[in-house]
């Protein structure tokens, strides 16, 4: 437990410090930034140009090496691999305009045949004499043992320039996300703004490489996206929420992993995020499934407690267990299934909302009014004082419940 709080608490030595800041950065920074695509509905996306960058960092090492230059370069690395899933996206996008195949077709092929020049790319860069010390299979599932300092600062760039171009292209990103022909028809040019999406996944995809790798970026991207939809409704607040919780999973794996040497971070950290994700799965107020479960308990209740009342009001025998047990705890019969005063005032109002309903129906003849009845809700929540006196009027005198 030491450990994890000296890991916490940016005691627990230099590159540890750098990791868990450079995480939570690039967390942040893909939690935002994924928030678009996933409202988009591109999730695969993210894949496609995730392993679209392996042969721009196999590219790149090479000619790196070829011109007698450090084929280690972080940055020209990362220059070859933006590259590479820039093509991949292009290809991506002509496929799906230009002919009959779905988009997702075309990210299956997009993604599979670079992933494939990349793992052959890697392959030869072995064979290379300058190629076996190369460490670039890092890039697949991370590699942050060697982080240097400027890597971190990379990240820190890159990661606030994305969630900066998120946040200001928040608008004409939302209206494509959710109604790409209304998004048209104002005026917006949805092509640019698909691509504009598709490039800052592309960026964080890139700088985020060298942390958690080509494979796990992926998650980054989404999990924090479809975390924060669990506690909003409001697309403005999932970009801040979703980037919450890429940083704070970000940081907490990281943490972990420092506090277990043997623990790889990249992996850690998306668990982490799959952790969020769950505990978001059960318990968020309002789509969570504890929530759901309430409500329909909830919603079972009310129903039974009316019907268990209308019962009351035609004086029939309640043979329900659950709505007896309903209405004794709520003081409306007696132990012996007698209504008590309460319970014949409320059955009878009941069943007089019933009637006033009928009524309603007859006099309005107005189907998105009178069709807002759905046994539960108050008729005085739908129709004015006055309009349910006179619908009393047309009725009559209340009918009485009796009791033993």
């Amino acid at each position: 437990m030491q450990p994890f709080l000296n890991a916490l608490l940016l005691q627990a030595g230099y590159n540890a410090t750098l990791v868990a800041v450079g995480a939570a950065l690039l967390g942040f920074a893909a939690g935002s930034s994924g928030a678009f695509l996933f409202l988009r509905k591109r999730a695969l996306v993210s894949d496609a140009v995730a392993h679209a960058t392996l042969p721009g960092v196999g590219i790149a090492f090479i000619l790196m090496v070829s011109l007698g230059g450090e084929g280690r370069s972080l940055i020209g690395l990362l220059l070859g691999s933006a590259v590479t899933a820039w093509i991949g996206l292009l290809l991506i996008e002509w496929i799906t305009r230009r002919t009959r195949l779905a988009e997702d077709a075309a990210i299956g092929a997009v993604l599979g045949v670079f992933f494939g020049v990349g793992i052959v790319l890697l392959t030869i860069i072995q064979s290379m004499s300058a190629g076996r010390q190369a460490g670039l299979e890092g890039f697949l599932l991370g590699s942050t043992a060697g982080m240097l300092f400027q890597d971190a600062v990379v990240i820190a760039v890159g990661g606030s320039l994305a969630v900066l171009a998120t946040w200001l292209m928040r608008r004409p990103m939302t209206l494509v996300a959710f109604d790409s022909e209304y998004a048209a028809a104002m005026g917006y040019d949805v092509r640019r703004i698909d691509l504009l999406m598709m490039g800052l996944v592309m960026a964080v995809t890139v700088i985020g490489l060298k942390l958690v790798g080509l494979i796990l970026i992926v998650a980054m991207l989404i999990i924090p996206a479809v975390t924060a939809r669990f506690w909003t409704e409001r697309s403005n607040r999932v970009i801040w929420i979703a980037g919450a919780v890429g940083g704070a999973s970000g940081y907490l794996g990281a943490a972990f992993s420092a506090s277990a040497p043997a623990l790889p971070t990249g992996p850690i950290i998306v668990l982490v995020a799959a952790g969020i994700f769950v505990l978001s799965l059960l318990f968020a107020p309002v789509r969570g499934v504890l929530a759901a479960v309430i409500r329909h308990r909830r919603f079972q209740a009310r129903v039974h407690r009316r019907q268990g009342l209308l019962s009351l009001a035609a004086q029939h025998p309640i043979r329900e267990a659950y709505t007896l047990r309903l209405l004794r705890r709520d003081g409306l019969v007696r132990a012996d299934g007698v209504p008590t005063q309460t319970g014949r005032a409320q059955a009878a109002k009941i069943a007089r909302d019933e009637r006033r309903w009928d009524v309603a129906r007859e006099v309005h003849q107005d189907v998105g009014l009178t069709g807002r009845y759905d046994g539960l809700t108050p008729i005085e929540d739908v129709f004015t004082a006055d309009e349910i006196a006179d619908f009393d009027r047309r009725l009559g005198p209340p009918a009485a419940v009796g009791g033993a």
